[in-house]
């Protein structure tokens, strides 16, 4: 059986683009596919970007203990399917899972053996102005998000190892050096 590797980073540390240009130069790994209640955007594909579900059987999902991992963000649910994760190692896949803080450290509860990421900024000054730097967020929001990122950057001493995300290429090199 190959490894799970969990990758997680507050929002704005750039974790999707680390893994993107990991998974371009290997790609011989696996993206970990969530399920999620969210309505499928243009262009999104069942089973490529995402499993989509009703919110009924997600909660079905849910009490018959079948993710490893979900969480609820905007009045949608996401979620990381057992049976997924164990088939897709089964096959002598590699597999990542970008998920939050709180579901990696969950999946290392049931999944003793998954090695846990944490990407970091250079600082936290650095992820607040690139928070900002979106302009998508209204500063009562940005506050919120702040103060939640503080948090995951504190539960990151749980994790197995951390890179400090100062340019692409260098965190790639570190995520290479991990996993590698």
């Amino acid at each position: 059986m190959k490894r799970l590797i969990v990758i997680s980073g507050s929002s704005g540390v750039g974790k999707g683009t680390v893994i993107k240009e990991f998974l371009k130069k290997h790609p011989d790994f696996k993206l970990s596919i969530s399920c999620t209640t969210r309505t499928k955007r243009e262009g999104e594909e069942e089973g490529v970007n995402y499993f989509f579900m009703s919110k009924d059987e997600f909660e079905k999902c849910v009490q018959n203990n079948e993710f490893l991992e979900w969480a609820e963000f905007s009045g949608n649910f996401y979620g990381t399917k057992k049976s997924f994760v164990e088939k897709t190692l089964q096959n002598g896949d590699e597999l990542i899972l970008e998920i939050d803080t709180k579901g990696a450290l969950n999946v290392k509860k049931i999944m003793p053996d998954a090695n846990l990421i944490f990407i970091l900024p250079p600082s936290f000054e650095e992820l607040e102005a690139r928070l900002r730097g979106r302009h998508t967020e209204t500063e009562e929001a940005i506050q919120k998000r702040l103060a939640s990122i503080k948090l995951e950057i504190e539960n990151s001493k749980f994790f197995d190892f951390r890179i400090i995300n100062d340019t692409v290429e260098n965190a790639v090199k570190q995520l290479e050096n991990i996993i590698l």
